[in-house]
């Protein structure tokens, strides 16, 4: 009895260790950054059919690699990768701003159909406040920009221009913005990145302090007025978004640290130089408690070890102030092509925080800076991914901080043959309760029961289409094989399977 007793514990512990290794829903994201053409395109003035096949070589790459969501940098410095009667087109596509690369050309439209044909989300990553990325920018703004319709929205600091957070139009014209974008494109979530307040310039104090004075809104604290400003904005677009479209997301991806404990009880055991909340006005924890995001993706862009800034200390802290939204860690796979210090050229550092991530339930995932970096297969990052963390395909998590039912359920599950031929199709689910289906899985097991449909071993297919070729799975399937679809909404809810088919393969 003792040795069964054994064996059944043994047996739920393998069971468990497997669904941590492989979880089935987990965010596996990539940043694609426009901005410098960091990642894409891989210049400006390329044709619209070179960044086509750039952009589908791209997002081949990141499928191979079970990735699931891009988060694409479609408006970098108030410009556009979009036509928009806002603001210029962005000089990164065409080389000048304001220029359209092509008059039946929508680059945001086309990479919104082309990743939801693989079955990733996009993510509409916008720069609030940023209006110039480098000095001397401002000459080759076009005249279209919002610099020369509205003056006085925008404010230098050091050599570059920024929208002033401290005005009420800044935030009328920044909810305008996501409306439109919103409004007019299938986007899955809305990403702000780190950039609120600028990174502070030496000594140099952002120059708001008449704005200040004109509008305190009943604030004496320049710093608590700043970060109410923030506040304002965060509060103001995540009602924008959900009025619209209440699926969409709101995420924002801070700098790693909110502060430091020695300011602050609540803040986490390190000495960084920067922080959210007193140098970017940023108050993530203000957010994340009262749910005017949907979730939350710190860089943690340091070395587990760091003295200032360990990893570990950080994905716990982070695990411990999620307030119950989504949590997803922003790696750093660029680090280990740029980072020359020890701890990077040793070994895989990414793998071992990838592997430290499974200590903490909270994290549910994790944001890669960047696509062009990761695909390079850094220190074998890639394989490291197909062969362990990412080896089967994942579900995108469910949203905490959004309210959805399960999807409709798929009907007349069947199996068609043709010749030598055989397909497995399904009625289209067309739309559920208002909501479209983003996609349907499919579930295969040998023999003629159903078994775990929460291991992600079993999910034979994912995709957006009502029916795929068995053919293609024979070298999977031997014998008699039962298959199960479900359907998957815009909220990530899944439906509750069809019938079973069985088959011999």
């Amino acid at each position: 009895m003792r040795r069964f007793t054994a064996f059944l514990l043994f047996i739920s512990f393998v069971i468990s260790l497997s669904a941590q290794q492989y979880p089935k829903r987990e965010m596996r994201a990539v940043w694609i950054a426009t901005v410098a053409n960091i990642d894409w395109p891989s210049q400006s003035g390329l044709t619209p059919t070179q960044q086509r096949i750039e952009m589908r070589n791209m997002l081949d790459g990141l499928q191979a690699c079970n990735i699931n969501t891009i988060v694409l940098q479609i408006r970098p410095t108030a410009d556009s990768f979009y036509p928009s009667d806002l603001e210029p087109w962005s000089n990164y596509l065409s080389g000048k701003q304001g220029q359209r690369p092509n008059p039946y050309y929508d680059p945001l439209q086309f990479i919104i159909e082309e990743a939801h044909k693989r079955c990733m989300e996009v993510h509409g990553w916008v720069n609030p406040y940023r209006v110039t990325n480098t000095a001397g920018q401002i000459n080759r703004l076009d005249k279209s920009h919002v610099y020369y319709k509205n003056r006085d929205l925008i404010v230098k600091y050091g050599e570059k221009y920024y929208f002033n957070p401290g005005l009420d139009e800044t935030r009328e014209f920044l909810n305008k913005v996501v409306e439109d974008i919103v409004g007019h494109y299938d986007i899955d979530g809305l990403h702000f990145d780190d950039y609120f307040y600028p990174y502070p310039e030496g000594s140099k104090d952002f120059p708001d302090e008449e704005t200040f004075r004109a509008n305190p809104r009943g604030f004496t604290n320049k710093a608590d007025w700043r970060r109410n400003n923030v506040n304002m904005v965060i509060e103001e677009l995540q009602k924008t978004i959900k009025d619209m479209k209440p699926w969409v997301q709101f995420g924002v991806s801070p700098f790693g640290v909110w502060r430091n404990d020695n300011k602050d009880a609540q803040g986490s055991a390190t000495r960084a130089g920067i922080t959210n909340y007193d140098d970017l006005y940023a108050d993530i924890l203000k957010w994340l408690r009262e749910g005017t995001i949907d979730y939350v993706v710190p860089q943690l862009y340091w070395e587990i070890g760091k003295k200032v800034a360990d990893y570990e200390v950080l994905v716990k802290w982070w695990s411990d102030h999620s307030y119950g939204k989504n949590l997803y860690i922003g790696l750093y796979a660029s680090g280990l092509i740029e980072n020359k210090t020890e701890a990077w050229k040793k070994g895989n550092e990414l793998a071992r925080q990838l592997k430290m991530n499974r200590n903490f339930p909270k994290t549910e995932g994790a944001v890669y800076f960047s696509a062009k970096a990761l695909l390079k297969n850094p220190r074998g990052l890639v394989d490291t991914l197909k062969n362990n963390y990412y080896k089967f395909p994942a579900l995108q998590p469910i949203c905490h901080n959004i309210k959805g039912e399960a999807s409709a359920q798929p009907q007349n599950i069947r199996v068609v043959k043709d010749g030598k031929e055989a397909y497995i199709l399904w009625d289209e689910v067309v739309e559920d309760g208002g909501c479209q289906v983003a996609y349907y899985v499919v579930y295969g097991f040998k023999g003629k029961k159903i078994g775990d449909m929460n291991d992600p071993e079993n999910i034979v297919a994912i995709t957006t289409e009502n029916c795929i070729d068995l053919n293609a799975y024979e070298k999977k399937f031997k014998g008699r094989c039962s298959f199960v679809v479900t359907a998957v909404n815009r909220f990530r809810h899944e439906s509750i399977p069809t019938q079973g088919v069985t088959r011999r393969m």
